[in-house]
C-alpha cells in the first residue's frame, strides 16, 4: 500500500486556478489556492500595486488580527483573501 504526500510546489506555474485577492485595497490575480508570500508580492507588483519585492506582506485574518507572511510561506488564499505590503522601516 503506498501512501500518497500532497506535495505544494508553488514554484510550478499553471498549476492550481486562478483566484483574486486583494493587496492594498486592490485585486490581484494569483494562481492558487497555495501561493508564497513572494508570489504575491510579485503578481501584485506586475499588476500595478505601488510595493516593492522586500516590502513586509502581512495577511489580515478573520479574526481581526494580522499575520506575517515570509516570502517562502506557503499560504492559502480565496477570494476573501487580505493582504497589506508595507516598506520594511514602516513601523505604522
Amino acid at each position: 500500500m503506498s501512501s500518497t504526500v500532497e506535495q505544494a510546489d508553488p514554484q510550478t506555474p499553471g498549476k492550481g486556478h486562478t483566484v483574486t485577492i486583494t493587496v492594498n485595497n486592490k485585486a490581484v490575480e494569483v494562481t492558487g489556492p497555495r501561493v508564497t508570500g513572494l508570489q504575491i508580492k510579485e503578481a501584485a507588483i506586475a499588476q500595478g500595486v505601488q510595493i516593492e519585492p522586500d516590502f513586509q506582506l502581512s495577511q489580515e485574518l478573520p479574526s481581526g488580527e494580522t499575520r506575517i507572511v515570509g516570502d517562502t510561506d506557503v499560504v492559502t488564499v480565496n477570494k476573501n483573501s487580505v493582504f497589506t505590503a508595507v516598506a520594511g522601516d514602516d513601523n505604522s
